[in-house]
């Protein structure tokens, strides 16, 4: 097949030719700009999921139809150890600036963004206490002066609610919206976490129209509820998984149609064997195989010739360059979590107990905190459940077993 008109795209974020099984989130999406619009009250959403079920591309996707709709719109990836105060400003000024408002309005809310993005706390991160000063001043690109006494004074969760609320007010008076897209949201910081919050949940009493949309993995909700526990009210939870066979063959044999390509059912079969429907790996079997098939339509043989130079690409790519972050003691703590999954009753677990990790290691519990600590920080492995621990990968464990 030509590799030229191949039409699959495997990559971080890259939205795929087809998006499949994600019907039912767009709609709703849809539904809660239209009503948002109206003056309608409309909670916030969080996406959660594993790495390559799709989120981000999903969160483009929304953003994407807020712009359609003439919202303002502003994205940002939240990391670890960093203050949410330079990306939100950032993002914010995006969405104001396609508001488009000019002169009063427009001025007044980005000189509350530009006075937000300036202010940060003596001693950040030590309390609610702490005098505020002005440290260095972060030019985010905004002309007009700062608005002295609105979202400027160090104590992050004032200012985000004060910052939140007169950007909702603009947005108003335009006759539009304010969207916020958060990718990555479980390394937002706990006071900031907490502050985002308790702005969403200002914004949701005065029904001003501005919501935030977040994406993160699976253990978000628990990091939410623990910082206010009226988070599991505030945002409406949407859990993003893996595609169920009908729109895995879809996202298969629709981008192939439009080339003039087809598959036998054999290979579809084969294709959601190898996949297991995860968004990423569809693409990476699908661009994988289209480049080895010798012409159409594609066969179950086709898709065996193919599997490893896919796998391949999976294990640099997608599993080893995650696997490469961690350090010798914490690779050891990832095996044994896989073989741990690998041993349990009815096949391999979703989530496997910290004792009984421990137990295949021949350790003591707590003398293995600290490398699972560090993976969680680093992402790799998050916990669900307290004493529950899970990859935040698919098949992953089934990498570590292979690559022993």
């Amino acid at each position: 097949m030509d590799p030229i008109r191949n039409p699959y795209a495997p990559g971080a974020g890259q939205r795929p030719p087809e998006l499949a099984g994600r019907d039912e989130q767009l709609d709703a999406f849809d539904v809660v700009l239209e009503r948002v619009a109206r003056g309608r009250p409309e909670r916030s959403i969080v996406l959660t999921g594993l790495r390559g079920v799709g989120k981000t591309v999903l969160l483009n996707a929304l953003r994407s139809a807020a712009v359609r709709a003439g919202w303002g719109t502003g994205k940002l990836e939240a990391r670890p150890e960093q203050s949410l105060r330079r990306p939100l400003s950032s993002a914010l000024h995006q969405a104001v600036r396609e508001l488009g408002p000019s002169g009063g309005a427009g001025d007044h809310a980005l000189g509350v963004v530009r006075s937000f993005a300036q202010r940060e706390p003596e001693g950040a991160g030590r309390g609610r206490a702490s005098a505020p000063k002005l440290r260095d001043r972060w030019n985010p690109g905004i002309s007009v002066p700062a608005v002295a006494g609105r979202a400027d004074s160090g104590d992050i969760e004032i200012d985000l609610v004060e910052l939140l609320s007169d950007l909702g007010g603009m947005a108003a008076d335009t006759g539009r919206g304010v969207a916020v897209f958060i990718d990555e949201m479980q390394d937002l910081g706990p006071e900031d976490v907490s502050a985002l919050c308790a702005a969403a949940h200002e914004i949701s009493q005065t029904g001003l129209p501005l919501i935030v949309v977040g994406a993160g993995l699976p253990h978000l909700p628990a990091v939410l509820s623990a910082s206010k526990s009226y988070s599991e009210r505030l945002f409406r939870y949407s859990r993003i998984d893996r595609l169920d066979r009908a729109a895995a063959d879809a996202a298969l044999v629709r981008p192939a149609q439009e080339e003039g390509a087809a598959y036998q059912p054999e290979a579809l079969e084969a294709m959601y064997a190898a996949t297991g429907g995860y968004p990423y790996f569809i693409q990476a079997y699908g661009k994988a195989v289209w480049d080895r098939a010798p012409g159409s339509p594609i066969t179950a043989a086709d898709v065996e010739v193919a599997a490893p130079e896919a796998d391949a690409e999976l294990a640099v790519g997608f599993f080893g360059s995650r696997f490469e972050r961690a350090t010798p003691g914490e690779r050891e703590y990832l095996r044994a979590m896989a073989e741990v999954a690998a041993a349990s009753p009815g096949g391999e677990a979703d989530a496997v107990a910290t004792a009984e990790v421990a137990a295949h290691l021949d350790r003591k519990p707590q003398s293995l905190s600290p490398a699972r600590d560090a993976l969680l920080k680093k992402g790799l492995i998050y916990s669900g459940e307290r004493g529950l621990i899970a990859f935040t990968v698919p098949h992953f464990g089934r990498y570590l077993r292979d690559h022993a």
